[in-house]
C-alpha cells in the first residue's frame, strides 16, 4: 500500500489503488463472514466508489444490507445487479428474502420462482413453492 502525507497536515493517507481495493473487497468478505455487515459496508463503499460498475462488489454489499436489516438499500442494490445480470439466480433469490423480509409476499414468490427457474437448487425450489399456485 502507498502512503503520501496529506498536504497541510501531520496525518498519513493511504492512496488508493486497484491493489487496495481488492484487499478491501476482500476484507469485506470476511468481516459479513465474521458477521460484521456494517464494517462490511463501509468498506464497499470505497471500492464501489471507484468501481461503481464492478456487479461482485455490489452484490457483496447487497449480502452485507440484508444481514445489517437495511432492507431498502439491500433491494436497491440487488436490483442493480439484476439490472446487469438478470440471469443471476443468487440475486434473484436474495431479492426475495429482502421482499420477504419487508413483508411482500408478492414480489417475493416473483423473485424465488424466478430463482428457481434459472437454477433449481433444492433451496430455491422449496422457496418458490410452486405446488401452491
Amino acid at each position: 500500500m502507498l502512503y503520501r502525507r496529506s498536504k497541510g497536515k501531520d496525518a498519513i493517507v493511504a492512496e488508493r489503488n486497484p491493489e487496495t481495493h481488492v484487499i478491501d473487497f476482500r476484507a469485506a468478505e470476511q468481516l459479513l463472514a465474521a458477521r460484521d455487515p456494517r464494517g462490511a459496508v463501509k468498506l464497499l463503499d470505497s471500492v464501489i466508489a471507484a468501481h461503481p460498475e464492478n456487479t461482485a462488489a455490489r452484490l457483496l454489499r447487497a449480502r452485507a444490507f440484508f444481514a445489517a436489516a437495511q432492507l431498502r438499500p439491500a433491494q436497491l442494490e440487488f436490483e442493480l445487479v439484476l439490472e446487469r445480470e438478470p440471469d443471476n439466480a443468487y440475486a434473484h433469490f436474495a431479492l426475495a428474502r429482502t421482499f420477504q423480509r419487508s413483508g411482500r409476499p408478492d414480489q417475493a414468490t416473483r423473485h424465488f420462482r424466478l430463482a428457481a427457474a434459472l437454477d433449481p437448487k433444492p433451496e430455491y425450489l422449496r422457496a418458490a413453492r410452486f405446488d401452491t399456485g
